[in-house]
């Protein structure tokens, strides 16, 4: 946090001392005068400090906001005029009947209230511009402030609208993805297969991991390798041994990425390649991890469609919209269909590093 946004903070937390000490510093600037004494001094500050204080909190909280919020200008500088006057004309009232009273010696001599009111020379040449001068610094300080809580304020909120789009991205997907899995064990409970038993085990597991580990807005990637793994395994099981899946995997950097996305990739692999192809399907996944930046490769055999009519289904449609949600510049996504497959190219650079001493290569065959 740099000193400027400290101060912020400071002033936006401690309102009132942070008024206090900026007119505090105001008020002991050096101001030498050699024919005055120092309680003269201190008298003279205080009555001066006050004029700056009037003026300053007129401007920034009368004038300025009146500009902010659009008001008629001719209006709101008439304003600025009439209260210009006004002040000044106290403040030289202040001076003439209460301040020299007080530091000077008499006789002297005071000018009546109507010379006070008419003087506009003196008015402004002596007590427009000091105390105004002050109060623009003051005002461009407070609008400075304001501008900066602004801005904090809309990127807090863009954070918070983002993350709840993420969160209803997430409940759209979870579903989803259980509701395929449990056709397939509701497939397999028809039979009496024996391996019934075995499938629900692995979707406890992999619930354990969506329901308990992925709550966070982030996940390492191993933890999202185990998923896959479990994920695949489960769904091989309904395929016997007609369908080969490769998976390959070098990892030189756990990094943190969004929880889910590349399962969403494969159970699209599943559901729309493996699932509509009653040949022998395959599918090869191929993920790679290298100084920060992932790269995931899908493919699978596509049939029944061509290139030209294919039309996105939920799953990647909402991946898509989590992408440009957490990754706004730093990834890439692609899709297309090539000599009877269908390839799925996912990019994102810069991740987070979250142990840069992990190691991690293998590849896996579930044939």
């Amino acid at each position: 946090m740099s000193i400027t946004e400290k101060t912020i903070r400071y002033s936006t937390i401690y309102r009132l001392s942070s008024h206090i000490l900026f007119w505090l510093v105001v008020f002991i600037v050096p101001q030498y005068q050699t024919d005055i004494s120092i309680r003269d001094m201190l008298i003279q500050n205080s009555f001066y400090v006050s004029f700056y204080m009037m003026a300053s909190y007129f401007v920034a909280y009368f004038i300025i906001p009146k500009f902010q919020r659009g008001e008629n200008y001719l209006v709101v500088i008439l304003y600025f005029i009439i209260g210009g006057y006004l002040l000044s004309a106290l403040s030289r009232f202040m001076v003439v009947y209460v301040l020299e009273p007080l530091i000077r010696k008499p006789p002297y001599s005071q000018e009546s209230l109507l010379e006070i009111a008419t003087d506009l020379r003196k008015l402004i040449t002596d007590y427009f511009l000091q105390n105004f001068s002050l109060a623009w610094i003051f005002g461009f300080i407070k609008l400075s402030k304001d501008q900066y809580l602004t801005r904090q304020r809309t990127l807090q909120l863009e954070k918070e609208k983002a993350e709840a789009e993420l969160n209803v991205l997430k409940a759209q997907l979870n579903p989803h993805f259980l509701f395929n899995t449990l056709n397939n064990i509701y497939s397999l409970s028809l039979t009496n297969s024996p391996i019934t038993s075995s499938s629900i085990a692995g979707l406890a597991e992999i619930l354990d991991h969506i329901l308990y580990r992925c709550n966070s807005n982030f996940v390492p990637i191993s933890t999202e390798i185990n998923l896959l793994e479990n994920y695949i395994a489960l769904e091989k099981i309904r395929y016997d041994k007609r369908l080969k899946v490769y998976f390959n995997h070098v990892i030189d950097q756990d990094v943190q990425i969004i929880p889910l996305i590349l399962l969403s990739i494969i159970e699209n692999a599943f559901k729309h390649g493996a699932g509509e192809d009653i040949g022998e399907p395959r599918i090869d996944i191929d993920l790679t991890v290298q100084t920060g930046d992932l790269h995931f490769k899908v493919e699978n055999t596509f049939v029944g469609q061509k290139e030209h009519v294919y039309t996105e289904k939920i799953g990647m449609s909402n991946l898509r919209k989590q992408l440009t949600l957490v990754y706004p510049k730093n990834h890439e996504l692609t899709t297309y269909i090539s000599e009877g497959r269908f390839v799925t190219l996912l990019t994102i650079s810069n991740l987070t590093i979250d142990d840069a001493r992990f190691k991690n290569k293998s590849t896996v065959s579930f044939s």
